[in-house]
């Protein structure tokens, strides 16, 4: 369906935003990066690097590194500032006629498109169907298609069949894997596949890693396209402590480290659910199967109950700001079970009163 641009999603709002300023001091369960991280190695890492900043960055060995842990030539691979800046070299680098964003999804996509002066096309999925994603829904006309997998805020992970089926010889379609390397066993993903025309995947070393702040992700895709986004691209957009951090990333200790942490935060994320189904009686809803490292919830009066949360010392994400979701909404990371023994305290205490 044809957007208007002045929707009423401010599309520039992110899960930061609640535990700034005066949010500081807040638990945090707003935004999705792994807490305790950086581990102690991959400081020490970034730390080493620091001696070489003198030299400009050379990113070989760090994009070697990334196209062998999936399986892929250099060619096919390009390192960016975060997985936000891969969406902003797509809206200008690509010629495109018809972008379709499907929703509820990250919003940070729509943003860079319309900022490139794109008219934006939403396909939004429904409460109703569990917000899963019907191919069939996405124009056929359409010459970009982006989509989240898993799904940020939903949790939903679709399935790899379905992600192909929206391929199409002359489309581009882009498939967000900011979360994949939290799912264990990364089932569904289509990183390291070269069979699915016109396939890019994004990346992102932030969320798993706690690098946020550090700014590392990557674009695979085709060698042609690769280059195309590439052009896009400011001189050395990737610093050398990032390019050690994706470096040491990608190692197989480092694999195995967030597979590891992709199972606890599976049996983390089952606990919080568990906790959140006993309130349902409070009108409270989740939405299931979560795969991803936060969950989705549904409330009576979220805008109060997010701020009477803050009252209690918890920050927790806005729904509203999500295309496709209104102000009942609420999107919760998944955190140890102590943080997630107190938070459902004082959701209890809030929806009780």
């Amino acid at each position: 369906m044809p957007t208007d641009p002045a929707a009423g999603h401010d599309l520039r709002h992110h899960g930061d935003a609640e535990v700034r300023d005066d949010g500081r001091a807040l638990v945090d369960l707003a935004v999705n990066v792994r807490t305790d991280t950086p581990p102690a190695w991959l400081r020490e890492r970034v730390a080493a690097s620091l001696t070489g900043l003198a030299a400009y960055p050379d990113g070989r060995a760090a994009r070697a590194a990334v196209a062998a842990r999936h399986g892929l030539p250099v060619e096919r691979v390009l390192l960016t500032a975060g997985a936000a800046e891969a969406f902003v070299l797509l809206a200008r680098a690509l010629k495109v006629s018809r972008p379709v964003v499907v929703h509820p999804q990250f919003t940070e996509p729509e943003a860079a498109l319309r900022d490139a002066g794109h008219m934006v096309d939403r396909v939004l999925l429904r409460e109703a169907d569990g917000f899963r994603l019907d191919p069939a829904a996405v124009p056929e006309d359409a010459d970009l298609v982006v989509v989240g997998n898993p799904t940020n805020p939903t949790s939903l992970l679709h399935p790899a069949e379905s992600l192909v089926r929206l391929a199409r010889p002359g489309r581009t379609l882009v498939v967000d894997e900011a979360f994949m390397d939290a799912v264990p066993g990364e089932r569904e993903a289509l990183a390291g596949r070269t069979d699915v025309p016109g396939l890019v995947v994004l990346r992102s070393l932030t969320k798993t890693w706690g690098l946020a702040g550090l700014r590392i992700g990557y674009v695979l895709a085709a060698p042609e396209t690769v280059t195309e986004l590439e052009r896009a691209q400011p001189l050395w957009p990737v610093s050398t402590p990032a390019l050690a951090a994706a470096e040491a990333c990608v190692s197989p200790a480092a694999l195995a480290e967030a597979e590891e942490a992709a199972r606890g935060v599976a049996a983390d994320r089952a606990y919080l659910i568990a906790g959140l189904r006993e309130l349902a009686s409070r009108g409270l809803r989740v939405v299931e199967p979560a795969e991803a490292p936060f969950v989705l919830v549904r409330v009576p009066a979220a805008s109060d109950v997010r701020e009477r949360l803050r009252t209690l010392g918890y920050a927790v994400r806005r729904g509203d700001t999500f295309p496709g979701l209104g102000e009942e909404w609420l999107r919760l990371a998944v955190r140890d079970r102590g943080t997630t023994e107190g938070f459902l305290g004082a959701l209890e205490r809030v929806l009780a009163s």
